[in-house]
Formats: C-alpha cells, sequence, structure tokens
C-alpha cells in the first residue's frame, strides 16, 4: 500500500522556487493595481459629479443674482419700486459726477479711489459708501418727484433728441476711453447695466432735467423781486475797482516771534510811506515799481497793463482783509489805507477807485432767486418720499450722527 504524504512533508514537496516567487510577486502587484485603478475611477467619478454640481449651484447662483438685480425690489422710494439695476445707475451716476467735480480736493479729506469705499471713513462714523449711498437716495427722491409731478401737471417732454446724443456721447467716451460701449456702460451704470436696460432710467432722468428747467421759467422773478434782493444784499451784487501793493516779509520757516515782529515793523514803514507819498501825488504804479522786487519789477513797468489794477471784483473775490475795507458805505474814489495781514505776514496798500452795480447781474440775480424757489418746492415734493430699505443694504439710514456730545451729557 502506498505511503501517504502528510502536510508537512506536501510542503516540503511545493516549496517556492526563485522564479515562483517573481510570479506570485506579479500576480500580487497586478491585483494590487487592479484596486488602485477601480478606486481611481471611482474618486474621478465622484470629483466629475462634484465639479458638475459646483458648476451647476454657480450658475444657478448667476442666474438668480442676476435676476435679484433685475427684477426684484432693492429699494422702495415713495410708492417706486427700484431694482438694484436702477439703485447702480443712480448710485455710479452720483458717484462719478461727485468725483469729477471734486478730484483735485478729494486726497486732502483722504479719500483713495482705488480703495473700497466702505472701508475708508467719511465723518461720524460714516463711510464714503454711506455718504454716497446717501446722496444717491436724495438724488432718486428728487428725480422721482419730480416726474411724478411733471406727470400731475401734464408736462410731456420728447427726450429721442436727447437720448441721441447720450447713445453718441456714450459711444465717443468708450472710444476715448479704449474700451467697448458695453464695458463702458457696465463701468459707469453698473455690472448688468446694458444700453437696452438702463435706457428707461436715462429718459427718466432727461424727463426730470426738462422739468426742472420749466420749473425754471415758471418761477422766474419779476423785476420788482430783482431790485429788491439786489437791494438787501447790495455787497453780494455790486462791484469795486481799485489799486494795490502788497509788501511780504521774507521770513525763515523757524523764525522766532521777535523775528517776524520786526519784519512787520519794517513792512509796515514801507507801506505807511508808499501811501503817504502816494497822498502828496505821486502816481501809485511809479510807487508799486520803486518797491518791487526784482523778480516783480517787469510786470509793473509793462506799459500795456496797469499791473496793480483789480477791476469788476466781488466782494467774495477779494481778500477778506481788503474787501470788508473796500466795501464799507461812504468810501470815495481816492481812499488810501494799509491794511495789515497777520496770517500771510503781509501789508497791503490799497486805493479805492470805485464801486458800482452792473446791470447784466440782473439775470444773475434772478437765476439765483428762481433756483432757490424750485429747489425749495422740489425739497418739498421729495420730503413726502419716505425710503424703505428692503435689501437692508442702506447702512446710513441706521446711523446715528447726532453730536456724541449730546450723548454724554
Amino acid at each position: 500500500m502506498a505511503k501517504k504524504n502528510t502536510p508537512e512533508e506536501q510542503t516540503k514537496q511545493k516549496a517556492q522556487t526563485k522564479y515562483d516567487r517573481k510570479m506570485e510577486a506579479r500576480k500580487q502587484q497586478k491585483i494590487k493595481d487592479q484596486r488602485q485603478e477601480k478606486l481611481t475611477k471611482t474618486v474621478a467619478v465622484l470629483f466629475s459629479v462634484a465639479f458638475i454640481a459646483v458648476i451647476v449651484v454657480s450658475i444657478a447662483f448667476a442666474v438668480v443674482k442676476k435676476d435679484a438685480v433685475l427684477n426684484q425690489t432693492y429699494v422702495k422710494v415713495g410708492e417706486h419700486d427700484l431694482t438694484q439695476l436702477e439703485y447702480d445707475y443712480y448710485y455710479q451716476t452720483t458717484v462719478n459726477n461727485y468725483l469729477n467735480t471734486y478730484a483735485s480736493i478729494m486726497p486732502y479729506f483722504g479719500f483713495d479711489s482705488t480703495k473700497d469705499y466702505d472701508e475708508q471713513e467719511y465723518m461720524d462714523g460714516m463711510t464714503w459708501k454711506d455718504m454716497f449711498d446717501e446722496m444717491t437716495v436724495e438724488q432718486i427722491k428728487q428725480n422721482k418727484a419730480m416726474t411724478d409731478d411733471a406727470a400731475k401737471s401734464g408736462f410731456t417732454y420728447d427726450t429721442t433728441e436727447d437720448y441721441e446724443n447720450f447713445v453718441n456721447g456714450i459711444k465717443e467716451a468708450a472710444n476715448t476711453a479704449g474700451v467697448s460701449v458695453s464695458e463702458y456702460y457696465k463701468t459707469n451704470f453698473g455690472a448688468y447695466a446694458t444700453e437696452k436696460n438702463v435706457e428707461a432710467f436715462v429718459k427718466e432722468s432727461l424727463i426730470a432735467s426738462a422739468y426742472y428747467d420749466n420749473l425754471l421759467e415758471q418761477m422766474a422773478p419779476s423785476d420788482e423781486e430783482v431790485k429788491a434782493e439786489y437791494e438787501a444784499s447790495t455787497k453780494d451784487y455790486d462791484k469795486v475797482d481799485y489799486r494795490s501793493f502788497t509788501f511780504t516779509a521774507d521770513l525763515a520757516e523757524d523764525a522766532s516771534e521777535e523775528d517776524i515782529s520786526a519784519a512787520m515793523d519794517e513792512l509796515k514803514t514801507k507801506a505807511d510811506s508808499m501811501m503817504k507819498a502816494r497822498q502828496n501825488g505821486t502816481d501809485f504804479e511809479e510807487l508799486c515799481i520803486e518797491n518791487a522786487s526784482e523778480d516783480n519789477k517787469a510786470n509793473y513797468e509793462d506799459a500795456e497793463t496797469e499791473y496793480c489794477l483789480s477791476e469788476g471784483k466781488y466782494y467774495s473775490g477779494i481778500s477778506a482783509q481788503m474787501a470788508d475795507w473796500l466795501f464799507e458805505d461812504g468810501r470815495t474814489e481816492g481812499d488810501l489805507t494799509v491794511i495789515e495781514d497777520e496770517t500771510s505776514h503781509a501789508y497791503y496798500v490799497v486805493e479805492f477807485v470805485g464801486r458800482y452795480y452792473d446791470e447784466a447781474d440782473n439775470e444773475k440775480i434772478s437765476d439765483n432767486l428762481a433756483s432757490q424757489k424750485v429747489t425749495e418746492y422740489i425739497n418739498s415734493l421729495s420730503a413726502g418720499y419716505d425710503v424703505t430699505d428692503v435689501k437692508g443694504e442702506l447702512k446710513y439710514l441706521t446711523i446715528d450722527t447726532s453730536d456724541a456730545s449730546d450723548t454724554d451729557e
């Protein structure tokens, strides 16, 4: 009978060779690679699904946001529901006009156009964004009030020509800026603005502007009102002619009070001497040439001009020190004075020539009075237009701008 092999003997008989181990290793690697490939495919599928989901969500979010901007109420002014598209149109227009008007002085207020407006303080806890929002809402209130009043009064205006000029102006501006018309609209009127979807807002603004001009004509003052306004404020409308010469001190930045006092005493002596010479009959311009610095002497020597003479000057256009003296009642031709200017470390020799009213300024007075009346009328209209911050973005409405000292008491 044949002898059976025990398990131990079978193991001994099947001992792996070097080749067997190599083949087994390949087999195990293949199994490992198959598992990794399956895992990679599974992850790839999951990632693709997730990526597609992100795209779908992003698209959906963009669609929802666009719908909100174009169709949902962003703010309510009076009985008017404004979308964010319309609000952005007014906001961008207001900001652009303001910055273009005051561009030269904005840096003095610490304003930086390259930074977000809501990160720059304007005053009393308000940011520049808050201030611009407040200005925008006031402009909207006035425009809505005027267009509503225009409709009630039967006022009509054909905006065709004005709107055509507006569109052509945009095209020229875009060309000058080197951008497309589409991009120009977005930059200047809001991220979702197009020529088509802001057309209604532009035309409404044109109607409001035309109605404003119509109100100016309707509220033009009478000749009697113009005369009464002039007589009540002659200093604001009269003009004066006068001659003047300025003596200035050449002081170091770190000059002491003693140095300044000594320099001012010297200037007064010179000014008094010039005034006395003029009173004795010496020509004013000759005295200017005599006292002028070498750098400035040529201006007074120019035979074509009377450099020392100022003509047709309003009170508001003259330095305060000289204006008060020149516009004093009873001033007569030939009056002379010496005026000290402590702030500028200077002395002025001033000679009064004449004060008068230019009849051409009747129109200026008329325009001022009409403008005041129209402003009061529009303010009375817009006061009834309550503002509802539907989206809660107008933070200025919740800011307490009362004097901090009041709350401390």
